[in-house]
Formats: structure tokens, sequence, C-alpha cells
């Protein structure tokens, strides 16, 4: 009796260390604490000097080695905008949507959704540059229509955010991108005899782009695509349309 009292009172006693050991290990100790503090400092200073490759070498060591610690969001957070200026756009757009995914209430959240729209508009910003003199109308805005909306999140969700003025002056941008882009497109099939597709994009501009400058000349493209094509009703429509909103228009369509 006494043995197996002896054996049960050991069992528990192993249990309560084990126990008190795994609750230690839940946080870092002091001197890991400062170790972190120490390398996301000097990380910091590099990145704050402009060695962007530099300073992403040191922040990730400081998540790899306290991936858990109280620096672990703001190290991430630098992490992005330390690929966004190293120009590593794809590897800055992951870190950005595992940040997002991962803290979908983080209170920085809406400079995340900012970053998100000017990392997709550097993206088509660098495609351009890349094929400089190819006919523009093979051209992919992908990126900047997510941008535009990444900061319409941006706006619509955060309001009130620091960076919300600056996103909506990029939007207005970015529609007037979108518009002459369309425009482009449109002018694109016309010259190669796609009468229709150029007629289309043309009516895309309308719709969507109502306050842009290039209505008119989408508006002359419509009725020039519709009278090709044989479509009088349509161009009719188009070109009342055209004279309507731009009285001094010179376009002219025969009976």
């Amino acid at each position: 009796m006494t043995s197996k009292f002896s054996t049960l009172l050991w069992v528990m006693i192993i249990a309560v260390t084990l126990s008190a050991c795994a609750g230690k290990r839940t946080q870092e100790p002091v001197s890991v604490t400062q170790n972190a503090q120490a390398m996301y400092e000097e990380a910091k200073g590099v990145l704050d000097s402009g060695l962007f490759n530099r300073a992403i070498e040191m922040l990730q060591a400081v998540e790899n080695r306290h991936p858990f610690g109280p620096l672990a969001r703001q190290v991430q957070l630098d992490l992005i905008y330390a690929y966004y200026r190293a120009n590593n756009l794809p590897q800055a757009i992951a870190n950005i949507d595992r940040f997002i995914r991962l803290n979908p209430n983080h209170p920085n959240l809406d400079y995340v959704y900012y970053m998100r729209g000017l990392t997709n508009l550097k993206a088509d910003e660098n495609a351009f540059q890349s094929f400089f003199g190819i006919d523009q109308a093979d051209r992919d805005l992908a990126s900047t229509r997510q941008a535009f909306d990444d900061f319409r999140i941006l706006v619509t969700t955060y309001p009130d955010s620091q960076y919300s003025a600056d996103a909506r002056i990029r939007m207005q941008h970015i529609r007037e991108t979108l518009a002459r882009h369309e425009l482009i497109v449109a002018d694109y099939y016309m010259r190669r005899g796609a009468y229709l597709a150029a007629a289309n994009r043309g009516k895309y501009i309308v719709e969507f782009f109502r306050e842009s400058p290039q209505v008119e000349q989408a508006l002359e493209l419509m009725v020039q695509g519709y009278d090709k094509l044989g479509l009088y009703k349509l161009r009719d429509d188009a070109y009342e349309v055209l004279k309507l909103n731009f009285p001094n228009n010179r376009t002219r369509i025969g009976s």
C-alpha cells in the first residue's frame, strides 16, 4: 500500500513539474526579448538608411528567431515596406496577403491595404517600362485595376485613415489611366477593322468613366464603328449623345 502511494505521489509531482515547464515556454525570457529588440532596432536603422535588401535579410532574421514575440507584427509590416522599396513586388504582395489573412482585426490594416494598392500600381509601371515600344493596346492593366480595388477598400472601410486622402487622389488618377487605356485599345481595334470590338470599348468608357475627358473620343469611335458595321440605329443613338454633350464636336454622319 505504501509502495503504491509513493508511486502515485511521484507521478503527481512529475505531472505538476512538466505542466509548470510547459507554461513557461509560452513566454520568451527577458534576455531573449531584449535580444529581439536589439536585433529589430538594428534592422530598422538599416531600413531607414535605405539599404532595403540588407534590411530584408535582418528583418527576416528577427522574424525567424522570434516568430511569436511582441515585435512580430511590426517586423512583418516593416518587411512589407522593405520588399516594396526593394522592388520585390511579388514578395511584397505575398507578405501583404499573409498579414491580412492572419490579422483580420489588426489596427494597422489601413496601412496594409494602402501598401497593397501602391504595390499593385508599381507592378504595372514596371511592366510598362519592361515592354516599352510595344503597342500599348497589348498591355494588360490588371494590377492597376486591382490597385483601384485596394484603395477602394481602404477609403470605404477606413474613411478616417491618414492614408485615405491620398488613396482617393490615386483612385482618380487610376480612373483616368484606365479610361485612356480603353481608348487606346478601342483605336487599336478600329485601325485593324475590328469595328464591333472598337465600338464596345467606346461604350465601356461612356458607361464606366462618365466624367473622363476621354468620353468624347469614345463616342466618336462608337459612331464610326457602328457606321462601318451598318448598325445605323446604334450609330444614330451614339451620335445624338455625342452632339448633346459635345455640341462643338465636328463628327458628321450620312443620312
